[in-house]
């Protein structure tokens, strides 16, 4: 019953991201999740194979109907690397290292990612266009320098509150600087 919860919790806030404009085919889309802190453990305690997969399945749904590349952030045990398709990684020459993420090294999260991304790799580091932290994860450091917070109507997965976050260009020159809407 409750994973049935935790899913329609997710599905809300992938219905959400997919009814806004932010996101354009192509775009990195940064996951961050403590799978513990969605069964309302402490992050890092109690990860979940079930808790992930339900994750995985919403979050599929917003790869194809945005068309987004899914990028799945391990946790701070592999240095909060990045789960990405092979293709991702060489179109956006991103540096592969050498693990695979575990229940306890990675995450149950992106120990899913892993087995079920289409020839999935692990990346040092990514600058993705938009992303989702559930359970305070910590996914800034994967977003491009200049990260607008977003305020969704659904505010948790379960028992682990999310944020949403999508990027912007940097505005540059003076005052008589202008810049497009």
């Amino acid at each position: 019953m409750q994973l049935d919860q935790w899913a329609q919790d997710l599905r809300e806030i992938v219905d959400e991201w997919i009814s806004l404009e932010y996101l354009a085919k192509g775009d990195l889309f940064v996951v961050g999740c403590s799978t513990s802190e969605v069964a309302g453990e402490r992050i890092g305690t109690a990860g979940s194979e079930e808790v992930a997969a339900i994750i995985f399945q919403e979050l599929s749904r917003l790869k194809e109907q945005k068309e987004v590349n899914l990028c799945f952030q391990c946790c701070e045990h592999l240095n909060r690397a990045v789960v990405v398709e092979k293709q991702v990684m060489r179109e956006h020459k991103f540096d592969q290292v050498s693990v695979m993420p575990v229940l306890k090294a990675g995450g149950a999260m992106a120990a899913y990612a892993y087995q079920h991304l289409n020839n999935a790799v692990v990346v040092e580091k990514i600058q993705a266009d938009a992303g989702i932290d559930i359970g305070e994860t910590m996914i800034g450091m994967q977003l491009k320098p200049v990260a607008v917070p977003l305020r969704f109507e659904k505010r948790y997965v379960g028992h682990a509150r999310t944020s949403q976050a999508r990027t912007r260009p940097k505005l540059i020159g003076g005052p008589r600087a202008v810049y497009p809407q």
